[in-house]
């Protein structure tokens, strides 16, 4: 008797039935690849507007659980995806060439936590003034070695010509050279571009609320988050800018 099915990876309909699976499904053969699998698996793989979509909402403040809803996909599928998906966004700014010359830069540290309050981690930020692009990040501690792994991550010209505008943390003084560093008041408006990103940053990533129940349990998610934000947002930059 011919089964009325065909084989999900040629097409085939010359299939036979071969067992069971140790759930206790029927399991079926195609004779003319050798694909063996059943029907109506629980696990199907996920198409690509399924994908597209997930991708969409984890740049936008919600939860895990939330999408999980919205999307109808398990959450053990959804939370496997992100942990592979945030090991391959890139830490390091895609910034817009820049010539040396009269650049200016904001810097600033934002407070966030993973799986505990007690486990503080600081979101050291560096933006271009004029331009608005994100062009440092490090995740870290709120010590002068994050400071310095900060400003290691900015563009050479950056580092070459840019005056320098933080707030008066101590750990500033140390890193940025003295002549290009103003170490400045929140009255003097001279970082509010910063201080308005950390704002969008706390708007749009629900790990980063201050009062949240979406932190984040895994140092890695939460760098990788931060990261997957931080190229959306200089894309957005540079559409913007007419540039992408």
């Amino acid at each position: 008797m011919k089964l009325d099915l065909s084989c999900p990876t040629c097409g085939s309909d010359d299939i036979m039935k071969n067992g069971r699976t140790r759930r206790g499904k029927q399991n079926h053969k195609c004779r003319d690849c050798g694909r063996q699998f059943v029907e109506d698996p629980q696990w199907k793989q996920k198409d690509k507007n399924t994908i597209g979509l997930v991708k969409l909402l984890l740049l936008e403040k919600i939860p895990l659980a939330g999408i999980v809803r919205a999307v109808g996909v398990s959450a053990s599928w959804l939370q496997n995806y992100v942990n592979k998906y945030y090991q391959q966004v890139e830490q390091q700014a895609e910034v817009v060439p820049k010539e040396k010359g009269k650049l200016t830069v904001q810097m600033d540290e934002l407070w966030s936590f993973v799986d505990n309050k007690g486990n503080k981690q600081w979101v050291w930020l560096a933006i271009d003034a004029r331009t608005r692009e994100i062009i440092g990040c490090k995740i870290g501690d709120r010590s002068r070695t994050s400071a310095k792994q900060l400003w290691d991550s900015l563009p050479g010209v950056y580092k070459q010509c840019a005056k320098v505008y933080t707030d008066m943390w101590e750990a500033y003084e140390k890193v940025v050279p003295s002549k290009r560093h103003f170490a400045v008041g929140k009255e003097t408006g001279l970082t509010s571009y910063i201080e308005r990103l950390n704002n969008t940053l706390r708007q749009r990533i629900s790990r980063l609320v201050r009062k949240t129940l979406s932190f984040s349990k895994k140092l890695e998610n939460h760098i990788g988050a931060i990261w997957n934000f931080i190229h959306e947002y200089n894309q957005q930059i540079r559409k913007k800018m007419g540039i992408a």
